[in-house]
């Protein structure tokens, strides 16, 4: 089990690291501004449930053999970057709805968590984050290398809730206030579409 001192230290880590702009926060603030904060916490909550993929990858070394098989890693990035672009595809195609102006109730939560655990675990760069990030905070003499990395790995979730949560919730205020506006809801969507494109091709060319 991890010392106090160290789930501090990590967790504390982990809170600046969900802060920093990336695909999955971006990803949770433009559904959230599209549909509201109960779908954003959806894919918050996909996000996170991803997340237990690539710990038990890093437990079970299974990271380690995608950060050493450069074919594995193509495979595995060109996934990610292939549902990116079916994400662009849809949200540029819904550039004229009035997605925005439909109540929160009516927003797909379960198709927000499927893609929130589809856009993390086809992430091969995570896996090897967590490979590189976990084994520092673990310490041999303090029991189970599998539990400690466990513990690291549900703290990290913790950490990323907490924070897209907050994301979730200052977008879908920004996204109901817009929702009065036909043009913002259309810019809004062609804005997602993009942002989806950039992040496709950035996975695809990124290297281990």
């Amino acid at each position: 089990m991890i010392s106090l001192d160290t789930a501090l230290a990590f967790f504390g880590l982990s809170v600046l690291l969900a802060l920093a702009p990336g695909p999955d926060n971006i990803f949770v603030l433009l559904q959230s501004a599209r549909w509201g904060p109960r779908a954003g916490l959806a894919a918050v909550s996909g996000l996170c449930s991803g997340l237990v993929v690539h710990t038990a990858a890093v437990a079970l070394g299974v990271a380690a053999v995608i950060a050493a098989s450069a074919t594995a890693f193509t495979v595995l990035k060109v996934l990610g970057a292939m549902y990116l672009l079916y994400l662009a595809w849809q949200a540029w195609r819904a550039s004229g709805n009035s997605t925005l102006q439909a109540a929160p109730a009516a927003a797909p939560l379960g198709a927000l968590y499927r893609r929130g655990i589809l856009m993390s675990v086809s992430n091969p760069k995570l896996s090897i984050f967590f490979l590189a990030f976990l084994p520092q905070f673990i310490r041999p003499e303090q029991g189970s290398v599998v539990m400690q990395t466990v513990e690291l790995g549900l703290l990290f979730m913790l950490a990323a809730f907490m924070v897209f949560s907050v994301i979730a919730f200052c977008a879908g205020s920004l996204g109901r206030a817009m929702a009065r506006s036909p043009r913002a809801e259309r810019n809004l969507n062609r804005i997602a579409s993009l942002v989806f494109l950039g992040l496709a091709i950035k996975l695809v060319t990124a290297s281990r």
